[in-house]
């Protein structure tokens, strides 16, 4: 039986209601933000894991974690996703962005 909610639903209910979660979030947002847009990179150019690892000049594992969002990139890593995928990254203040010029899509921010 479903309750109808949605992952924003939930996701916002946590972030007002669980500091602990919102601090994890927060901590995680531009490892997410990066992570969708590979995942998108691959999945729109119709890559394996290894095949954009090779593009990338990386180990399988790597691009695995990269996928799974959980830490922050490097900025030499952020450098390669630039140089090799045409990705752009911005960030102003507390604003992360990443533009991704090839696929034409921008990540939102959260």
């Amino acid at each position: 039986m479903t309750t109808g909610k949605t992952f924003r639903d939930v996701l916002d209910r946590e972030l007002r209601t669980d500091p602990e979660f919102r601090k994890e979030w927060q901590r995680t947002q531009i490892a997410r933000e990066v992570a969708l847009q590979v995942v998108r990179y691959r999945a729109n150019h119709k890559l394996t894991q290894e095949e954009l690892a090779a593009k990338l000049g990386m180990k399988q594992s790597a691009v695995a974690r990269l996928e799974a969002g959980e830490h922050a990139p490097s900025v030499v890593v952020l450098r390669r996703l630039a140089e090799k995928l045409g990705m752009e990254f911005h960030i102003q203040g507390q604003e992360f962005r990443v533009l991704s010029p090839s696929d034409g899509v921008a990540a939102p921010s959260v």
